[in-house]
């Protein structure tokens, strides 16, 4: 008999890998919480960060409750549930996102490889991608135990990065806040970042075996949302020391580090960046393996191990390949936008209304009904 879980795996996990799988292609840099939040100011751009907080952990507590009562702890199953013979819809733009995401991804651990260690971009992304996909021969358990301690590792940078950098230039990140009014699109700012975020939720779904009670899915969904935002919000803090020169840097978080003038911490700072990138890919790509092992359940056959980092490995190359095709820059400027109105209206839409619908009047049914898997 396996023990019960524990009260970190009902009620924090859910959150650390939830943070997990958004930072990579979120805030890890610092680069996208200036395009979404610096126009505001600073105060509107906390504002709107606690805007998509609240959108995330509306939309976490109500897919937690919805996948534990129908027992759907893998992406097609969930909307299977939730859209019907639609579901695929949700499994095109997702793959999407994740070319979109692993792009980013393979290109920063290409330059923060270059940076440190002079080596070619593209070793640093095939290193990524080599780490990541060693991490997927291993089951949930283990991925649980590793994004727990990455993540734990990412809070202590990122706490000691603002008070180090508070000490350092507070009196700046003060003026800041006290002479910039609270701008205008704080709100849409905040429900678009949230938009594209979403997507990655459905890859938090298989720690919602360890939810029994509709209390813990409910807390573990509220506690997520701040999970996901609060190191977020302590490096938008820091950057307003320097608002107007922050604005056209490339990469905020080594602009910040340059004027911390601590070379160690800047090594600190860059290892817990690339734990960010495995940790995302890891999250987002085992989120499909469980899809697969689901269709192998199905048939009463085990998902072959070997095909779990081979089908990570595939995609990344693929987000590779996109990024260099394509281009990044106009992969993540038509891709981020266009992805966001559609998990808004494919995911967030459909559950906080038809979604809800089922939990509040037919969660036996909800409970009772299989899932068709092929």
């Amino acid at each position: 008999m396996s023990a019960a879980p524990s009260w970190f795996q009902r009620y924090l996990l859910p959150g650390f890998v939830f943070q997990a799988a958004v930072i990579a292609g979120g805030y890890a840099t610092g680069r996208e919480l200036v395009e979404f939040f610096l126009p505001a100011g600073p105060w509107g751009g906390l504002l709107g960060m606690l805007v998509s907080m609240l959108v995330w952990s509306a939309v976490l507590m109500a897919s937690f409750e919805l996948a534990r009562v129908a027992r759907a702890y893998d992406y097609r199953s969930f909307f299977q549930v939730l859209l019907g013979r639609g579901w695929f819809v949700f499994e095109i733009g997702y793959f999407l996102l994740m070319i979109v995401i692993l792009a980013v991804m393979g290109a920063a651990a290409g330059e923060i490889a270059h940076s440190l260690f002079g080596l070619p971009r593209l070793a640093g992304s095939l290193a990524m991608i080599a780490a990541t996909g060693a991490l997927l021969f291993f089951n949930a358990t283990v991925i649980e135990k590793f994004l727990t301690i990455s993540v734990g590792y990412l809070y202590l940078v990122y706490f000691a990065f603002v008070v180090w950098s508070v000490a350092a230039f507070g009196d700046r990140i003060e003026a800041s806040f006290a002479s910039m009014p609270v701008g205008e699109g704080w709100f849409t700012a905040g429900v678009t970042y949230a938009g594209y975020n979403v997507a990655t939720i459905p890859a938090v779904l298989f720690c919602v075996r360890h939810l029994a009670r509709r209390r813990e899915a409910l807390v573990a969904g509220a506690l997520a949302g701040p999970l996901g935002m609060l190191p977020g919000v302590v490096f938008y803090i820091a950057m307003m020391g320097y608002p107007s020169e922050i604005a056209d840097v490339a990469l905020p978080s080594a602009f910040l580090l340059a004027k911390l003038q601590a070379p160690w911490f800047e090594w600190a700072f860059q290892l817990a960046v690339l734990l960010t990138l495995v940790d995302t890919g890891v999250a987002l790509l085992h989120a499909i393996n469980e899809r697969v092992a689901k269709s192998y359940d199905a048939r009463r056959r085990p998902m072959p191990q070997a095909l779990r980092p081979a089908i990570a490995i595939g995609v990344m190359l693929v987000a590779v390949y996109a990024a260099s095709a394509v281009g990044l820059v106009d992969l993540i400027a038509k891709g981020y936008g266009t992805l966001t109105w559609l998990f808004l209206a494919i995911y967030v839409l459909p559950l906080m209304t038809w979604g809800i619908w089922l939990l509040w009047r037919r969660p036996g049914r909800l409970a009772a009904e299989p899932h068709e898997q092929t």
